[in-house]
């Protein structure tokens, strides 16, 4: 995946992921790398200035495979920027989706689009 369409969404990622349940970090990185390429050394910096700007609070919870884990639990201030950043996305996916899909959503659609626009200039 392109590292510049990624580069911003991962902590809008991370806070959506938090919205709905305490996570430790490995299991935040396996359930994010499901669908995002993200490793530890872009996820784990991510939740220290969250925690530190005061999005989550940290607690530990043993393990029965080691030492225990590290959970994050959103805050209420963590969900006001959850939302604000929400929506924010939410009005630039938009708009970015209005100029990309114009005139068509789909590859033939464009194709066509792009094919008739060459035919003209040909003439």
């Amino acid at each position: 995946m392109n590292t510049q369409f990624k580069k911003g969404i991962v902590e809008l990622c991370i806070l959506s992921l938090l919205v709905d349940e305490d996570m430790y970090g490995y299991h935040l990185i396996h359930t994010l790398s499901k669908h995002i390429d993200v490793s530890e050394n872009t996820v784990y910096p991510i939740l220290r200035r969250l925690t530190k700007e005061g999005c989550f609070i940290t607690y530990l919870e043993d393990s029965n495979e080691g030492a225990p884990r590290k959970y994050y639990q959103m805050t209420k201030y963590g969900f006001e920027k959850f939302m604000l950043l929400r929506n924010e996305w939410d009005a630039f996916i938009g708009g970015v989706y209005q100029v990309i899909h114009k005139g068509g959503v789909n590859s033939e659609t464009i194709f066509r689009r792009f094919k008739e626009r060459i035919k003209k200039t040909e003439r």
